[in-house]
């Protein structure tokens, strides 16, 4: 029973998480707030935040003995996929704006995009040439470097899933937003993982 109570709560927070930034619920706020849409980004990120820490305490509260561990020969591949994650993290954060991300900027300048870059244009330098969406990335591979018992591995099929159907949702927020221009640059880059980077660097091989 307890299990299922931890996946409603996840679902319910990853489904609330994930509905406020619709493009449907988007455009609606926008109309109805008009200038005050500026404070929503900090909103959610402080919603995001104190809703989440009640669905950790009972994450923690039920956690048994693991089944999977990270030991042996695997260590140097645990750490090896941290610190890729972690340089991903980093790469991507040298690109975008943490006041935007915060909500701040939005409400200094007054500004309402959907990008979090620091030019609040498309950029496909660095870590943007190779994928779209960095922070999903990796998170995602992050998830997956911690030990296991039934309640984390709940956890994090639940958050994977979460973080690519909001992956999703974010490409027609700015398709919706930017177009063909958006639609041109998912046509060089790949969503989350870097498939479309690696062949073109095989096929420049192949050529040399």
């Amino acid at each position: 029973m307890k299990y299922w109570i931890l996946g409603l709560l996840w679902i319910t927070y990853c489904s609330l998480h994930s509905g406020l930034i619709t493009p449907e619920v988007s455009s609606f706020l926008k109309q109805r707030l008009g200038d005050k849409y500026k404070y929503f980004r900090l909103f959610y990120n402080i919603f995001a935040v104190v809703s989440l820490i009640p669905v950790i305490y009972f994450t923690y509260s039920i956690r048994q003995t693991q089944f999977f561990a990270w030991e042996g020969y695997l260590i140097p591949i645990r750490y090896l996929l941290l610190v890729i994650g972690l340089l991903i993290l980093y790469d991507g954060a040298r690109h975008y704006d943490m006041l935007t991300f915060l909500g701040l900027k939005q409400i200094r300048d007054n500004i309402t995009h959907n990008l979090i870059n620091t030019s609040g244009k498309i950029d496909s330098s660095g870590i943007l040439g190779v994928i779209r969406h960095p922070f999903y990335s990796a998170s995602i591979l992050l998830l997956w470097v911690n030990n296991l018992d039934t309640s984390i591995l709940i956890v994090n099929l639940i958050l994977s899933l979460y973080l690519i159907i909001g992956t999703f949702l974010e490409e027609r927020k700015l398709i919706h937003e930017f177009g063909n221009e958006y639609k041109d640059y998912q046509k060089k880059v790949s969503m989350l993982f870097p498939i479309k980077w690696i062949f073109k660097r095989f096929q420049s091989l192949k050529t040399t």
